[in-house]
Parts: C-alpha cells; structure tokens; sequence
C-alpha cells in the first residue's frame, strides 16, 4: 500500500503548473510554502513522529472503487464479505490514487527534493465527503436491490435490514487497518531513504530504500509469516484431523479400510477418511432400488496417519484395493480427493446404486489443510497424489489378463477434479487410459479443463464449451446439457461439471485484469445480466464468493449433488439406469445422496 505524501517532503516542483493541489490531508487553508530547503538532518528527526494524513487523490479513487464494490457478482454476499469487498476495494483504490499522484508529481519534477506543496482546506474535502456519503448510502441501497435479484435467483431469503450498519463497520475497519499498513510500509520508506539521503545522492537513495524494504518484505513475508503461518495451521488442522464425526463408526467389514484385516488402522484415516469409509448405501437400501441381490461396495482409502511418503501411501492404497478384493469388482473408481481427504459422498454413492454395490472406489489423503487452503500451498502435492495413486492402481489391474480386468473410472472435485486430471497429460491420453471421467466444480488451474476451454469450438461459449464436437468430452451445468449435441457421443465418454455461478470454477488472478469470456457473453441462467466485470474489484468479488460457494442450494455455486448421478449415468449408461426405467431410479436416489464432510 502507498502511503500519503502528509509525512514526507512537499511533493509539487516549483514552477510547475499543478493539475491538481497537493495534499496532505490537513484542513486549513494557510499557505505552507517552505523557502528554506529541508535537509536531511531535519527530515530525519521530523520522521520519528507519525500522524494519519491521507491523500486527496488517493480518497478520490477510493470512493470511486468503494462505489463499484457494491456491483453484483455470482452468488449472494452478506453483510461481512460485503463490507470486506468494500473496505478492500477503498483501501486498493487508495494505493492506486496515491502512486498515481506521486508518479505525476515525480515525472514534472527537476529536483525530487525542490518539491513544495500547499495543503488542502476543507472546501476541497467537504465536497467529496458528501460524495462518498451519498454514494455509499445509495450503493448499499442498491446492493441491497441487486443482492436479493441473486438470492431470489439461487432460491436464499432476502437480507434483512441489518445489512446497512454492519457492512459499514466492517468495510471502515477494513479500510481503516490496510491503509494504515500500507502508511506504515511508506513511513518505513520514507525513514530508510532518509538515512540514505545522508550517506548518496537522494533519487538513488528513494530507489535504494524502495527496494530493500520491498526485498524485506518479501523475505519476511515468505521466509517468516508463511513459515509459522504454515507450521500453524497445519497444527491446527492435523488436530482436526484426529477428531471423528458423530456419524462415523469403525467399520465391520472387511470390504471397508479401518475393517478387520485391513492394511491401514481406523485411526490412521483422518477426520474425511473414516467419514468416507464409514457411510454409504447398505446392501438393503441397493437391494430396493435395483430389486436384486447386492454385494457390499468397496471402499479403500488411505490417510496421512501412514506416513507422508504420497508415492508409498498410493502404492499401499492399491495394495489395500487388492487386498478387498476390488480387482475382482466390474467397476474399480479412482477418487481423487480435496486436501483435507474430503470426497463428495453423491459421487460414489451413485455408482454404487448403479452397479448395485459391484464396485471398489480408492482414495487417499495427501494434506491435512482444507480445499482452499491447499489450492493455495499444496496443489503440487495434489497433483503428486492424483499422478502416484492411478499409477498405481492401474499397474495392479494391468497385471490381470485383459478379458479379467475391470473397467477403470476417475473422479474429483474441486482441488480433487485437478488432482484427477494429472497422471493424463492430455485428453486423448485421459480417454485411452480410462472408462470414463467425472471431474466436478474445476478449477481454473486444471490443465486439461484449460486446454479444453480454450480450445472450444467456434461460437460455443466459455461456461459450457464444446470440444472436438463433443466426440468424448462434454460440459454441463445441469444433465440435459449433455444431449444438447447433434453428434454422436462415443466412449469412452468425460464430463466437466460446472455450474455458471461457481467461483472456484471462474476465480482466477486474471480478473484483475482482464474481461473473462464468460462475461462477455450471454449470462447463465443464476448469473444475474447485471453483472459486469469491472478491473480489480471483480477480482475481489469472486474471491469472497468463494468463500460461500458452498452455502448455497443444490444446482448453485459449488454445490454439486442431483446433477452427479445424472452425469454418471450419461457417460457409463449402466443395464438399467437409462431411459424413462433409469430415470425413476434416478428421482428415488437423489434424496438418498449424501454430501457429508466439508471442503
């Protein structure tokens, strides 16, 4: 963050013809001209007191910034990531407003050091105060309007009238705690350069200064904060990790990891893990769908409580696949998952009603952060994981004759949808490796996401793209989008899963930026034709949508649960499970899903 010219030298060269007055923040009107240059010996003892001053320019921007924050985005915000969105695009606003005016200041000047400025009375702030007032009031006033549009569009109550005073609080807080971080960072500048200006010639010095306190920050940011913030969060989550659902039991089964003469403890498994293993259809409940005797499905799964070695617990995951007896299953699902281990529970859920429990689903924990967190920091240990643990599954099948193998699926959302996709470097090798792919809500890293989006089709759309015709891979925010095309679908057959109104599928840093596509074009239908990208605070919206991407209704944001299912369906159509038959077991399953555990 820039910090205000208020505590350093006056910064408008003599002679020059100002566009604009400096400022420094002051409101008096008195002439404060300086004949008598400063040295660096004054400025020196001048900098060991500090006072808040802000910028005029720097309050322009941010109330032109703060305005445009209350713009809708893709899912509903609440008062406290609104005044988040708000206090940070202020606070961006600022920094923007201030450099600007420093670097038009430094560019007209002969002498960085002849500067002389006039400060600013209140006929100048009055004003803009009212402005901001006035356009704050009517932006929340509006938020308000366009908020419930979405929530009305998402099928969420309207916000109550409780949204108007604590988005105020908390967009002032957050204003208020960036700027002064940002003027603490000038000020630190400002003093290094002053010792400087002593020692070398002063626009040495201010580049000097400039440069070791950004070095220093980087050093501290990444050497000492990330450090300890890593070593503590990963404490935090590894005692997480420890704890047990209410709903998770230690398996009976052999069929089950954490069961009797299973490879790996109960204890082992992590918090997602023994969810995982410990929830499912029973063999009654895949008996009244598909009214025939069922087999108990397979479920394998191995946590970081075995070790930390991803290229020895992918092996020991396969070995515990064998060791079940999933090599002799019709169907063998490779899940790859969040960081945490999180694995949505209607993804393997429907297969196994579908094949009615003839199936063996295998994952494995690689971190114990959250989805966000390691798309953040673990994303290498993501893809590690996804490349280590099909290797290995698909080395134990390969050794059984080709007329004995199983077929071979893979599966992943969110975080898990990148991890999947990695043992394939492209999409031709994905269809010649595999039955089939379910990737669900991807990120915007996803490589063969990526190259299938931006290799689209001529005139198909961003949000639903179609690649290669739609010969084997497909998009779809809801099942009928599959059908859309008039080309045949072959096998074996993949699926992106992506809903308009995902932030983890469309946040990336380019927003910054630069307009995405799927703004560009025609809205999705929960994506309100008001929402408009704006540089930088589109940026900051989808960010803090997605931290509510999940808490939002079924078919919304990044809640993906009827539509799995459906999709399976599509690219495995299971004896059974298609036409109008398939579609009433369909409607009897859905309610059944789970999608226990969080991301």
């Amino acid at each position: 963050m820039a910090s205000t010219n208020g505590t350093g030298p006056s910064e408008v060269p003599a002679g020059t013809p100002a566009a604009e007055p400096a400022e420094t923040g002051a409101e008096t009107g008195a002439d404060t001209r300086t004949e008598t240059p400063e040295t660096p010996e004054t400025r020196l003892g001048r900098m060991t007191t500090y006072r808040l001053r802000l910028s005029y320019t720097g309050a322009v921007v941010a109330v032109v910034l703060l305005m445009l924050s209350m713009t809708p985005s893709l899912l509903p915000r609440g008062p406290l990531f609104q005044g988040a969105v708000s206090g940070a695009s202020a606070a961006c606003g600022y920094m923007i407003g201030v450099f600007l005016s420093w670097a038009v200041r430094y560019m007209f000047s002969r002498d960085f050091s002849e500067w002389r400025g006039r400060t600013l009375s209140w006929r100048w702030w009055a004003p803009l105060g009212v402005v901001a007032l006035v356009g704050f009031v009517a932006g929340l006033w509006k938020f308000r309007e366009w908020q419930n549009e979405v929530r009305d569009l998402v099928g969420e109550s309207p916000l109550a009238w409780t949204v108007f005073p604590v988005t105020v609080v908390v967009a002032a807080l957050v204003f208020l705690v960036l700027v002064l971080l940002g003027q603490g960072w000038g000020t630190l500048v400002r003093t290094l350069y002053t010792w400087l200006g002593l020692l070398v010639p002063p626009r040495i010095a201010r580049v000097a200064s400039i440069a070791v306190v950004i070095a220093l920050t980087v050093f501290l940011a990444n050497g000492v904060v990330a450090k300890y913030s890593m070593q503590f969060l990963n404490a935090s989550f590894a005692a997480a990790n420890d704890q047990t659902s209410e709903t998770s039991v230690q398996p009976t089964s052999e069929w089950r990891s954490g069961g009797p003469e299973s490879l790996v403890s109960w204890e082992s498994l992590g918090r997602e893990g023994r969810t995982f293993v410990s929830h499912g259809p029973s063999t009654e409940q895949l008996e009244e769908v598909n009214g025939s005797r069922a087999v108990e499905p397979i479920r394998s799964f191995v946590g970081l409580g075995s070790g930390d070695d991803l290229r020895a617990n992918a092996a020991l995951a396969a070995e515990e696949l064998v060791r079940a007896g999933g090599l002799g299953r019709e169907i063998i699902a490779v899940g790859s998952a969040t960081g945490s281990g999180w694995i949505n529970q209607a993804t393997v859920d429907s297969l196994e009603y579908m094949y009615n429990g003839n199936i063996a689903t295998v994952s494995m924990q690689y971190s114990y952060l959250p989805s966000w967190l390691s798309f953040l920091v673990d994303s290498e240990r993501a893809r590690q994981a996804g490349v280590y643990l099909f290797e290995a599954v698909d080395a134990k099948i390969r050794e059984l004759p080709e007329n004995r193998r199983p077929k071979i699926v893979v599966f992943g959302e969110s975080l898990g949808s990148f991890g999947a996709e990695a043992a394939f470097g492209t999409i031709p090798t994905l269809t010649a490796r595999t039955d089939g792919a379910l990737f669900v809500g991807p990120t915007f890293n996803n490589d063969l996401w990526r190259e299938a989006t931006d290799q689209r089709d001529a005139g198909s759309p961003e949000r639903l793209p179609v690649y290669d015709n739609g010969e084997h891979l497909r998009f779809a925010a809801e099942a009928s989008d599959l059908e859309e095309l008039d080309s045949e679908w072959n096998e074996p057959r993949v699926v992106y899963l992506q809903h308009a109104s995902d932030p983890i599928t469309w946040w990336s840093p380019d927003l910054i930026f630069n307009r995405p596509d799927w703004l560009s074009e025609s809205r999705g239908p929960d994506v309100l034709d008001s929402t408009q990208w704006i540089p930088l605070i589109t940026f900051l919206q989808v960010s803090a949508d997605m931290a509510v991407s999940t808490d939002v209704p079924d078919g919304h944001g990044h809640t993906y649960i009827s539509e799995i299912p459906r999709a399976w369906a599509k690219i495995l159509e299971p004896v059974g499970w298609t036409g109008d038959e398939g579609e009433e077991k369909l409607e009897q399953i859905i309610p059944l899903l789970s999608r226990s555990g969080s991301l």
